[in-house]
């Protein structure tokens, strides 16, 4: 597939680096040329300098060529105007990435459609709605819906207090014979497992669970977490994710939100009626102590700095705060953030390459979860009539080794996948997923 990318930022450049593994002819323009050069670095791509908005430069792209056009630039406009321009050049599909919601609502968002433009994304909402999302499922670190919720991909890291520990897969289902849940994968000191029946659970491992919506809270119980309620929150940062989280909740729990900018603590008073805006430095241990810190169910992170939210967050766990989450844009700190014991890492790349990912198969992909400290994917597939997937039972797909069927949705009914189990055509299928295997994986769907 031939990709365009207009924008070689934080997000352009974690799209290419991640999009050129998968034999995908990459392009990437942007008219700063110190970030053209860094980002030919990072991955096998051609590179354009220049205004993503002018002919000449979109030209010298081959956008007219292009499969896919993502434009990711820091302003909304100029990714509108590039998108546009790009359909009408050629380009058989065109993203655009927004920071402004009013063009997400169905009147406005057709409109987009009428221009050319397929697919608009705000990473700033997207996040957003994951922190909230996860702030009601406090046991978790990461909680993911599929097939509209009636499967769940449920992450958990494991205390030395977890029944769990020590034992093997095999010791944890023998009693059970028709799980509500499957473990797709665990993550240990950096490394991602496929795990097999003889793999053993070790304290400290962050652990995938594929369940019925139904099952969740049993899982969790039987992983020796335990949800709380949140009533009480505290948000750093008056970033778009900060006051998008607020405004959510703030009908339903006491909001705190705390900025250093003064001007912005103004405005955000009087947008957020419901929330007390608190003009203090999040670094200032004292002023966070005096404002109730200690006090607070939950805690959430987002400044536009990854350091000052990893500290942050640091502080409130080791004051108690029972639920904390932190957004950390710098991908080389994930691992450390979890190490430290912050209990969700949230990233925009992440999201935004969850949302763009499924643009670029070329089997029919409903939805995609690119996961934090994790090397793998959760994709949900649909299974086309006479596709490899629908001929055989599952254990005898040939599946590739680093892919794992979790779950299946066949109208209303939902199977936790087992070797036994065979696929129907238009069953929804979620998978997790080593990124080496997933375009082999396609090929068992199409």
């Amino acid at each position: 597939m031939k990709i365009v990318i207009a924008g070689a930022g934080e997000v352009g450049s974690h799209l290419a680096k991640m999009l050129s593994g998968g034999m995908h002819d990459i392009t990437v323009i942007d008219y700063h040329s110190k970030k053209l050069e860094e980002i030919a670095g990072l991955a096998d791509l051609v590179t354009v300098e220049g205004d993503c908005t002018a002919f000449a430069v979109l030209k010298k792209a081959s956008v007219r060529k292009s499969d896919l056009f993502i434009a990711v630039n820091p302003d909304e406009n100029m990714n509108i105007v590039s998108s546009v321009l790009a359909k009408q050049m050629g380009a058989k599909k065109s993203i655009a990435r927004i920071d402004n919601n009013e063009y997400l609502e169905p009147n406005n968002k057709e409109m987009f459609i009428n221009m050319g433009i397929d697919y608009l994304f705000y990473p700033e909402k997207d996040a957003a709605r994951e922190v909230i999302n996860l702030l009601g499922h406090t046991a978790t670190t990461e909680y993911v819906d599929f097939s509209g919720g009636k499967l769940s991909l449920v992450v958990f890291k494991l205390e030395s207090t977890s029944p769990l520990v020590d034992l093997t897969l095999l010791e944890v289902t023998k009693d059970r014979v028709h799980l509500p849940y499957r473990t797709v994968a665990i993550s240990r000191s950096g490394h991602t497992i496929i795990p097999r029946g003889s793999d053993r659970f070790m304290e400290g491992d962050t652990v995938y669970v594929i369940t019925t919506q139904e099952s969740t809270k049993s899982v969790v119980d039987f992983s020796g977490k335990i949800n709380v309620d949140i009533k009480s929150l505290m948000i750093l940062g008056g970033s778009r994710i900060g006051v998008r989280v607020a405004m959510e909740l703030q009908d339903k729990v006491d909001v705190k939100l705390i900025d250093y900018n003064s001007d912005k603590a103004y405005k955000l008073a009087e947008k957020l009626d419901k929330t007390l805006i608190i003009n203090e430095d999040g670094r200032n241990i004292e002023s966070m102590l005096e404002e109730g810190l200690s006090n607070m169910d939950a805690f959430v992170a987002v400044t536009g700095r990854s350091e000052t939210n990893i500290l942050a967050a640091m502080l409130a766990k080791r004051m108690g705060v029972k639920r904390v989450i932190a957004e950390v844009e710098n991908l080389n700190y994930i691992n450390l953030a979890e190490s430290i014991g912050i209990d969700t890492i949230i990233n925009k790349k992440l999201i935004t390459a969850s949302n763009i990912f499924r643009f670029t198969m070329s089997t029919d992909v409903q939805a995609i979860k690119c996961l934090n400290g994790c090397d793998a994917e959760v994709l949900e597939f649909i299974a086309k009539p006479n596709s490899l997937v629908t001929k055989q039972k599952i254990k005898d797909l040939g599946f590739p080794h680093d892919a794992i069927i979790g779950g299946i949705v066949r109208g209303d009914k939902i199977f936790i996948a087992v070797g036994d189990m065979e696929i129907n055509a238009y069953d929804r299928v979620v998978v997790f997923a080593m990124p080496k295997a997933i375009s082999r994986i396609g090929s068992f769907f199409n």
